[in-house]
């Protein structure tokens, strides 16, 4: 476990940064106190924007990810994680000694119909929700 005075930080990691890690972090910020946990995102391939689907998708459950910017997963992102969460990026996310790690068996929302993404982010949310109570970062 890293060790620092401040909230807890979560880093949800996916391939692009454009989809799923994304929805999972907004959902977490909005949910959990910034006093007790932050979330960030990233990705081991990033892509050049969020993906539009998504976006719509998020924007109907009262989230904005237009200026949201996709990033590279690099050691400075998760060297004060407290925990790493994980969503289909399998071998591609590092293993960061010291800091634990979930997976989230996700499906990519990329390219999918707009119900698919919907069903993708409500799994997501739940998730999130889950975690936030359980860890009593709300």
């Amino acid at each position: 476990m890293a060790e620092t005075l401040g909230p807890a930080k979560v880093v949800f990691a996916c391939v692009a940064n454009a989809g799923r890690s994304r929805m999972a972090a907004a959902f977490f910020n909005t949910l959990a106190s910034p006093a007790r946990a932050r979330a960030v995102s990233a990705g081991t391939r990033p892509a050049t924007e969020v993906h539009s689907e998504v976006a719509t998708a998020m924007r109907e459950a009262g989230v904005d990810l237009s200026a949201a910017k996709p990033q590279y997963l690099s050691t400075d992102i998760t060297k004060d994680a407290h925990i790493v969460i994980t969503m289909g990026c399998g071998d591609e996310c590092p293993l960061i000694p010291g800091v634990e790690r979930e997976d989230w068996p996700l499906d990519d929302p990329k390219g999918e119909p707009i119900e698919e993404v919907r069903r993708i982010r409500d799994e997501i949310k739940k998730r999130v929700v889950e975690l936030v109570k359980e860890r009593k970062w709300g």
